[in-house]
C-alpha cells in the first residue's frame, strides 16, 4: 500500500514538473491573422474534441475530434477511435489522463487530411482557469500547436473564485446570449470568462485562454459558434462519440450473444 502511494506521489510530482515545461511555452495573445479581425474574417474551420467513456468502465473511452465548417456549423470532418486510459483521473491533471489520444487525432488528420485542420480547438475543459494555469486546453494547445480555448460547463473554484451567491447573482445579470463577465481571481488576475452563450441559457459557461488566443477572441469565437448552451464543436464532439460508444458496445453484446442464439 506504501509502495502504492509512494509511486503515485512521483507520479505527480513528475507531471506537475512537466506541466512546468510545457507552461513555459504558453502563449495567451492572437497569434493568427483571423483572430484580429471582430467578424473573425479567414476563420473556416472549428475544430471540438472529447472524450465518452464505455458506460460501467473508466478505463476504455472515445477520443473524438470534430471538424465544423464557420460560421455554418456544418461537420465537415469526424473521427472516433476507441483508447484505453492507463493514467488515473488526478484533479488537476486530467491532461494527462485524456490529451495523449487528442493529440493523436489530431495528427492523424494533419497526415491524412491537412486542408481539413481546424483553425481553432474548442476543448470540454479549462485553459489557465486551473489550479496552476495550465488546464488541459493549455495541454493540448502547446502540443498541437494550435490556437485551444477551453470551455466548460461549471466554474472551476481556483484563486479565490467561488460559485457563491455573488457569483449567481452577477450570472444573473447577464441578459443577452453574447453577454460575459471576467473572472477575476484573488491574486488579480483575469482567468476566464462566464458567457450567457446563447438568449435561452440559464446558466453560463467557462471560456478560458488555452494557447495563441486572447480570452476577448476567445470569448467572440465561443459565443459565435452557439446554438445552444454548449458551443457547436464540443456539442456535436460529445453528441457523436456518445452514439459511437453505443453502437461500440452494442455491437460487442450482439457479437456475444449470436453463438448462444444459433443453439436455440
Amino acid at each position: 500500500m506504501a509502495e502504492a502511494l509512494n509511486s503515485q506521489e512521483e507520479t505527480l510530482v513528475e507531471w506537475e514538473k512537466q506541466q512546468i515545461i510545457l507552461k513555459d511555452q504558453l502563449i495567451t495573445t492572437n497569434t493568427e491573422s483571423w483572430q484580429q479581425h471582430v467578424e473573425l474574417d479567414g476563420l473556416e474551420r472549428v475544430g471540438g474534441v472529447d472524450l465518452s467513456y464505455i458506460k460501467g468502465d473508466d478505463t476504455v473511452a472515445c477520443a473524438s475530434l470534430v471538424v465544423l465548417s464557420y460560421p455554418e456549423m456544418e461537420v465537415i470532418h469526424e473521427d472516433f477511435h476507441m483508447v484505453t486510459l492507463d493514467a488515473p483521473y488526478v484533479a488537476g491533471f486530467l491532461a494527462f489522463r485524456e490529451v495523449p489520444s487528442l493529440v493523436e487525432a489530431v495528427k492523424t488528420l494533419q497526415e491524412k487530411k491537412p486542408e481539413l485542420m481546424p483553425q481553432v480547438l474548442l476543448v470540454d475543459g479549462n485553459g489557465i482557469l486551473h489550479h496552476r494555469g495550465f488546464g488541459v486546453a493549455c495541454h493540448l494547445g502547446i502540443l498541437t500547436d494550435l490556437p485551444t480555448i477551453g470551455v466548460a460547463k461549471n466554474l472551476l473554484q481556483v484563486d479565490g473564485l467561488e460559485n457563491n451567491e455573488a457569483h449567481k447573482e452577477q450570472a444573473k445579470q447577464l441578459e443577452d446570449g453574447g453577454d460575459y463577465f471576467h473572472l477575476k481571481g484573488s491574486t488579480g488576475h483575469i482567468l476566464g470568462a462566464a458567457l450567457k452563450s446563447c438568449k435561452k441559457s440559464s446558466k453560463p459557461i467557462y471560456v478560458s485562454v488555452g494557447h495563441k488566443i486572447s480570452l476577448e477572441t476567445a470569448v467572440n469565437v465561443v459565443r459565435s459558434c452557439c446554438k445552444y448552451r454548449v458551443p457547436e464543436p464540443t456539442r456535436q464532439a460529445d453528441i457523436r462519440s456518445r452514439e459511437f460508444c453505443i453502437k461500440i458496445t452494442n455491437k460487442g453484446k450482439t457479437e456475444t450473444t449470436k453463438p448462444q442464439d444459433s443453439l436455440s
